[in-house]
C-alpha cells in the first residue's frame, strides 16, 4: 500500500522543511541555557566540582551540593546543557584512575572550564498548579496549548503519511491515544482510507471534537491509564515525554493489551525524540537536548534509546524499531 507523493514534491523537500523546524525549535529553546546557567549557580554545582579538584563524577556532584535522591535524573540532564553551552567540559575517566569509584569506571567526569558562570523553575512551582491543570481552568490558555499541538500535528503529519506511509501498511484499524481534536487521526485517515481511524482522549476534551461525519473518525471518550479501544496499531505522538516512567509503562502496558499479537501485526507507533539518534549535527543535538531540559517544567522527559529499551520491556514489549527520519524526532515502533 504505497502512498503515492504529490506531483512535484521531493524528499528534499520535506528534510528541507524539517531542517526548517529544527532551526525554529533550536532559537526558541536556546533560553533554555541561561536558565541553566541560574541553576548552576543555585546549586553550586561550579564549587562541588572545584572541591573534588576540578573534575568530578555526577554522584559525587550531587553528594556535594546535598539533591533529593528524587532529582539525580533531572542533575544529569541539567549537566547534558550545560556541556553541550560550553560551561562544563565533560570526559571519560582514563583507564585504572584511581580518583574514579569502582562503580563509575565508566561514568563521565565534569570538569571546570576556564568562563565564569554569569548567571530552573518547574512550572508548577511558579504557577501554583500545572500546565494541564491550568489549561483546564483557563479556557484562553486552554485554546493556545491546544492550537500549537495541532498546528505541529498539521506540520508533522503531512510529512509523515506522505513520505513514511510504510508505517500504516498492514493494518485496518488505528486509535490516537491522546489525539485532541483528532488533527494527526484526520491526515492519516485522508491518505490511507482503509484504515479505520479513532481517537481516544480524556470526555471533556472529546465533547469538544468536531463529529465524525466531518473528520471521517471516531472520538472515544476514555482514560489511557486505564483502558485503551482495541485496534491493530495505538498511535501516540508527542505526548509519551509528558509523563514519567511509571506513567509511561501504565499507558503502555494499556496499549499492548489493546493490540494483537506481533505475528498478526500488531504494534504500537511513537512519534517523539530520542535523545542522541537522529542527524548528528548541532542544530538537531541542541533541539533535542534543550527540549528535554524545557519539559522538565511539567514534570516530563525525552529520553535516550536505553531509557525507551527500559519502558518498552517493563511494558513487556518483545522488540521495537528506531527510525530517525523525522528531523529531530523519530518514529518508533514497538511490537508485542
Amino acid at each position: 500500500m504505497a502512498l503515492a507523493k504529490s506531483n512535484g514534491y521531493h524528499a528534499s523537500d520535506a528534510t528541507s522543511s524539517l531542517d526548517a523546524l529544527s532551526e525554529l525549535y533550536s532559537n526558541t529553546f536556546a533560553v533554555v541555557k541561561s536558565m541553566a546557567l541560574k541553576a548552576a549557580m543555585d546549586l553550586g554545582i561550579a564549587d562541588a566540582i572545584h572541591h573534588h579538584g576540578g573534575a568530578a563524577t555526577l554522584s559525587q556532584i550531587v553528594t556535594r551540593v546535598t539533591l533529593h535522591p528524587s532529582k539525580i535524573s533531572c542533575m544529569r540532564r541539567l549537566m547534558r546543557v550545560l556541556t553541550l553551552s560550553g560551561v562544563f567540559a565533560v570526559q571519560k575517566p582514563a583507564p585504572g584512575d584511581a580518583a574514579a569509584p569502582a562503580n563509575e569506571a565508566e561514568a563521565p567526569v565534569y570538569a571546570l572550564t576556564p568562563r565564569e558562570l554569569p548567571g530552573p523553575c518547574i512550572f508548577k512551582h511558579t504557577h501554583g498548579r500545572s500546565l494541564w491543570e491550568m489549561a483546564d481552568d483557563d479556557a484562553a490558555f486552554n485554546t493556545v496549548v491546544n492550537d500549537g499541538m495541532a498546528s505541529d500535528s498539521i506540520f508533522t503529519m503531512d510529512i509523515l503519511v506522505r513520505e513514511h506511509g510504510e508505517v500504516f501498511q498492514g493494518i485496518s484499524s488505528l486509535v490516537d491515544v491522546g489525539g485532541g481534536n483528532g488533527k494527526a487521526a484526520q491526515a492519516i485517515a485522508r491518505a490511507v482510507p482503509e484504515v479505520k481511524c479513532s481517537v481516544m482522549d480524556l470526555a471533556h476534551v472529546v465533547a469538544e471534537a468536531p463529529g465524525g461525519s466531518v473528520t471521517g473518525v471516531e472520538f472515544i471518550a476514555g482514560d489511557m491509564f486505564e483502558s485503551v479501544p482495541p485496534a491493530n496499531a495505538v498511535f501516540l505522538k508527542w505526548i509519551m515525554h509528558d509523563w514519567g516512567d511509571n506513567d509511561c509503562v501504565k499507558i503502555l502496558r494499556n496499549c499492548k493489551k489493546a493490540i494483537p499479537t506481533k505475528d498478526k501485526g500488531g504494534k504500537v507507533i511513537i512519534i517523539d525524540i530520542v535523545v542522541g539518534t537522529g542527524p548528528s549535527d548541532q542544530k538537531h543535538r541542541d533541539v533535542q537536548i534543550l527540549y528535554d531540559a524545557y519539559i522538565m517544567f511539567i514534570n516530563g522527559a525525552e529520553r535516550d534509546e536505553q531509557e525507551w529499551k527500559k519502558l518498552f520491556l517493563e511494558a513487556g514489549f518483545s522488540d521495537y524499531k528506531i527510525m530517525p527520519i523525522m528531523g529531530f524526532r523519530s518514529i518508533i515502533e514497538v511490537y508485542p
